[in-house]
C-alpha cells in the first residue's frame, strides 16, 4: 500500500468580466485548471445582443456566448457555429449563438438552465454563469454629475466617476455567488474597465461576495487607455476606479510596455502580456502570469 500523499485538487478559479477580454482570460485558465467559473456581465445593449434585448426581457447573451466558445475545444464545429453571423434579411448581423441562447432560455425555463445545457453540448471546461439573472441597464455618473444610460453610451463617455445598475440591486446568479465564495483565485478582466469589469461586479451581492471571499483577487489591467471610457488612464487610475466601487485587488497584472504609472499600487506586477505580432492579451502569456499565482497558492496549501 502506498503512503504517498494524495495529489492536491486543482485550484478553483473564478473569472469575472465580459467581452473579448474575459474570453482571453478563459482561454488562459484552461491551461491552468479545469475548475473554472466565468461570471459574465449581461448589461450589453449593442449589436445583435441589443436587438434581442429590445424584443424580450432576457439578459444580454453576447458575452455569455463568447465565454462558452472560449471554454470549448478550438476544433468544435458547434463552437465555431456559435460565432457565425447571418448576412442579409431579417437575421442580418445576428450571431447564431445569441439566437440559440435566447431560444434555449425560453424552452428550458431560464438563462442559467440554457447555459448549463449548452455548456454540456459544447463540452466546455468549467461553467459559464450570468452575473445577474435579470436584464440590467448600466448607468454611469461622471465627475461633473452627468448621468449616462446604456453600456454602448457609457463606453463613449469620459470622466466617469462610478457606474451603477438599473435596477440597483438586481437578483444575481446563486451559482456566481457560490463559486466566488469557494474560489481560491478570482480574476477580474482584462476588458473595458467600466463596461465589462465593473458592469459584472457592481451588483451589490456580487461586490459583497468578492469582498468576503478568501480568494486571491487578481486584476488584469487593460493594455492601453480606451477612448473614451478610460482616456488617459494609468494603472493607478484603474485601481482607484475599482476602489471607488469597493473592489481592492491583491495582485495587479499589467504590461509596462503599453500602460504605465503603477508606482504605489499594492501588488502591482509588471509582466509581458502581449505577443510580438498582436495587439491583444496573449492567452499563453496570461496563463503564465496567472499560473504563477496558482503555483504560489498550491505551495501555501501544501504547507498547511
Amino acid at each position: 500500500m502506498s503512503n504517498a500523499p494524495a495529489a492536491p485538487s486543482p485550484p478553483a478559479v473564478v473569472a469575472i468580466g465580459g467581452g473579448h477580454g474575459l474570453a482571453a482570460t478563459l482561454q488562459a485558465l484552461r491551461r491552468v485548471t479545469p475548475d473554472i467559473t466565468a461570471v459574465v456581465s449581461v448589461a450589453d445593449n449593442g449589436g445583435s445582443t441589443g436587438r434581442l434585448r429590445a424584443n424580450s426581457d432576457q439578459p444580454a447573451p453576447g458575452d455569455l456566448r463568447k465565454c462558452l466558445v472560449a471554454l470549448s475545444e478550438a476544433d468544435s464545429v458547434l463552437a465555431q457555429s456559435m460565432e457565425y453571423r447571418f448576412s442579409g434579411g431579417e437575421l442580418d448581423g445576428h450571431a447564431l449563438g445569441n439566437l440559440l441562447l435566447a431560444a434555449m432560455s425560453e424552452v428550458s425555463g431560464g438563462l442559467s438552465a440554457a447555459l448549463a445545457e449548452l455548456g454540456a453540448l459544447l463540452g466546455i471546461t468549467g461553467q459559464v454563469v450570468p452575473a445577474t439573472v435579470e436584464g440590467v441597464e448600466l448607468t454611469a455618473i461622471t465627475v461633473g454629475g452627468r448621468v449616462v444610460h446604456g453600456q454602448v453610451e457609457v463606453m463613449g463617455t469620459s470622466g466617469i466617476e462610478r457606474v451603477v445598475l438599473n435596477p440597483p440591486d438586481p437578483e444575481v446568479s446563486a451559482a456566481a455567488v457560490e463559486a466566488i465564495g469557494r474560489a481560491d483565485i478570482v480574476v477580474l478582466g482584462p476588458g473595458s474597465l467600466f463596461t465589462s469589469v465593473l458592469a459584472a461586479t457592481t451588483a451589490p451581492a456580487i461586490t459583497r461576495a468578492i469582498q468576503e471571499s478568501p480568494a486571491t483577487l487578481v486584476y488584469v489591467c487593460n493594455l492601453r487607455p480606451q477612448v473614451s471610457e478610460t482616456s488617459g488612464y494609468t494603472v493607478n487610475d484603474h485601481v482607484a476606479a475599482l476602489a471607488r466601487h469597493g473592489i481592492v485587488p491583491d495582485v495587479v497584472l499589467f504590461d509596462p510596455d503599453l500602460i504605465g504609472d503603477a508606482v504605489g499600487v499594492d501588488g502591482a506586477l509588471a509582466t509581458k502580456l502581449v505577443a510580438h505580432d498582436t495587439a491583444v492579451h496573449d492567452p499563453a502569456l496570461l496563463a503564465d502570469a496567472i499560473g504563477s499565482h496558482v503555483q504560489s497558492w498550491t505551495l501555501r496549501r501544501r504547507m498547511v
